[in-house]
């Protein structure tokens, strides 16, 4: 993959930060590029807006990279190639939790995928792919979140293919083995990070909650003060640790 040009992100190499987040709705990008200074927009080709500016000095970009595993595992590739080593995912998920509330904030211990899905069975059609974040980046994000505050869920999720397919037992069968929440990505990015030697991490804000009688999904914009607090987290992250690389 290395020296290969995108073809979706057009973008080049010096575009794209060494530290991203990414998230699939670009109004998501524009939410957390206001959390950002001297923002510029690198790419808007085929709806996969993608900006990068600098947070406290250090250089941070902030992806679309769409809905599915297959349309992310695409944009996470091509973010490899124009630089990104470090790629935190920050999304919505469905909660499978009864306690769990809107806006609370979960981060991913791991993720598990459909028989030979989200992408991740096209790269091994063989075996299961081991589908967990990078343990020392997940720690540094949960320690911040309760700096910040924050007591987020801590435990694995499942990375659906497809948003309306599930029967009415789904949130149940996987809520009995442990799971605590669904969503569409975290396996895809996980994967591809062991596999192209990134480090890796998924943050998710509850948008509903699949055991609940009471079925709605909360937008982007009713998110926005639970996204930029998980955001937050996030970009502190990373200014620590580019300040710590240059102290050493």
């Amino acid at each position: 993959m290395v020296g290969q040009p995108p073809f979706h992100i057009l973008a080049r190499r010096g575009d794209v930060a060494e530290r991203v987040i990414a998230v699939g709705d670009p109004g998501r990008v524009r939410i957390l590029s206001e959390m950002l200074e001297d923002v510029r927009i690198v790419n808007e080709h085929r709806g996969l807006l993608t900006v990068t500016g600098s947070y406290r000095g250090v250089p941070v970009t902030v992806a679309t990279h769409g809905m599915g595993g297959a349309s992310a595992a695409i944009v996470f590739e091509e973010l490899g190639m124009l630089g990104a080593k470090t790629i935190v995912r920050l999304g919505t998920t469905g909660g499978m939790v009864r306690d769990m509330g809107i806006g609370d904030i979960v981060v991913a211990t791991g993720a598990a995928y459909p028989r030979g899905g989200n992408a991740i069975g096209q790269y091994v059609p063989d075996a299961c792919m081991a589908t967990s974040p990078s343990p020392r980046l997940t720690t540094r994000i949960i320690e911040k979140l309760y700096t910040l505050g924050e007591k987020p869920w801590i435990g694995p999720v499942f990375s659906s293919d497809a948003f309306y397919a599930e029967d009415p037992g789904f949130a149940e069968k996987w809520s009995r083995r442990g799971v605590i929440a669904v969503e569409m990505e975290c396996a895809a990015l996980f994967g591809l990070g062991w596999m192209r030697g990134w480090e890796t991490a998924c943050v998710l804000i509850v948008s509903d909650n699949l055991l609940s009688e009471k079925q709605e999904l909360a937008t982007s914009e009713e998110l926005r003060e639970r996204i930029n607090k998980a955001a937050k987290a996030v970009l502190e992250v990373f200014a620590e640790e580019a300040r710590g690389r240059q102290g050493n």
